[in-house]
């Protein structure tokens, strides 16, 4: 068997991770292209859509052609692709680099859902192994019963609850987010419920995603020589079962990155958080097309990107193994 690093495996490992690349990049590009269309295909466009009172149809019309929306939508759509590897993601209907309207907001919905993501593999990797180590005891029944039951509501019935309970009956934490000079969120405590109503969701489908990855590697021969052997159970699960189960674990991980920053645009909205969530309803409304692309273009890069960290920890954990 070649070692770790070998020149072989770093050979296949970088021709898989070359592949798994190109192929989201293709799929990125094609769900660029849905986006585009699916925004003209709603009622009136940016020019109608921004229009102001009193303006008369010579105006938009003007102002149609200014924005190039009497040009055919594949045109369009080659144009707006060729600038997104220099970085240059269109210009908005009210005349606004979009790269430029993004650049505060953007940050701010990262910083969520980075957050979001770190306190969902730390709870579900903490209940996971907890319910492990009694299987089929009242523990494991409790935390997987109770993981169901979490990862069904949705995040802005969460949300909705949080402010009922720790806002507004409690008075712990505030119910909106306010902002500094520059943007960010005024107190980190501002941050909390925004935080907990994308996290909770998450980590009940984590949690039972973490409980049936060690259960399938706890039926792995060496562990059954391990507890035969009589190791402590806490022993067997951290020496020779989570090792094994890392890979499955690190895929859910990354998956739910999507579902993160998918659900921020809804919690955003709820706690009026600082995030792209604003920037993309009023996008939608507005029919402002490369708003919404730059949106969905900058989500995609970093999805596709912690994708990519998932592959390469799972080549890494999984050895030779096909």
């Amino acid at each position: 068997m070649a070692g770790p690093l070998s020149p072989a495996r770093l050979r296949r490992l970088g021709g898989g991770l070359a592949g798994r690349l190109l192929e989201r990049a293709a799929l990125l590009v094609c769900l660029l292209a849905l986006v585009f269309l699916a925004v003209e295909l709603l009622p009136g466009d940016a020019a109608t859509a921004t229009a102001e009172r009193g303006e008369s149809a010579a105006d938009v019309q003007a102002r149609r052609e200014l924005l190039g929306l009497d040009r055919p939508l594949p045109e369009r759509f080659a144009d707006w692709m060729l600038g997104v590897p220099t970085g240059d993601l269109g210009t908005s209907a009210r005349g606004e680099p979009v790269a430029e309207l993004l650049a505060r907001p953007f940050p701010n919905t990262l910083l969520l859902g980075g957050l979001a993501l770190l306190l969902t593999a730390t709870a579900s990797l903490a209940l996971g192994c907890w319910a492990a180590l009694r299987p089929e005891g009242a523990v494991d029944r409790a935390v997987t019963g109770s993981a169901t039951a979490v990862l069904a509501l949705p995040e802005f019935v969460v949300a909705t609850a949080l402010v009922l309970v720790l806002s507004l009956w409690a008075g712990w934490l505030p119910a909106v987010t306010l902002t500094d000079a520059d943007g960010h969120p005024a107190s980190w405590r501002m941050m909390v419920l925004p935080v907990l109503a994308l996290t909770i969701p998450q980590i009940g489908w984590n949690t039972r995603l973490v409980r049936a990855a060690l259960a399938d590697e706890a039926r792995a021969p060496h562990v059954e020589a391990a507890v035969l052997d009589g190791l402590p159970p806490r022993r067997v699960l951290s020496h020779h079962v989570l090792p094994g189960a890392l890979p499955a674990i690190a895929a859910g991980l990354a998956t739910s990155t999507g579902m993160l920053l998918g659900g921020a645009v809804v919690v955003e909205t709820v706690f009026n958080y600082p995030g792209v969530g604003s920037v993309l309803a009023a996008a939608v409304q507005a029919r402002d097309i490369p708003v919404v692309a730059g949106v969905v273009a900058l989500t995609g890069a970093v999805i596709t990107g912690v994708l990519l960290l998932a592959d390469v920890v799972r080549d890494a954990l999984a050895g030779d193994r096909p």
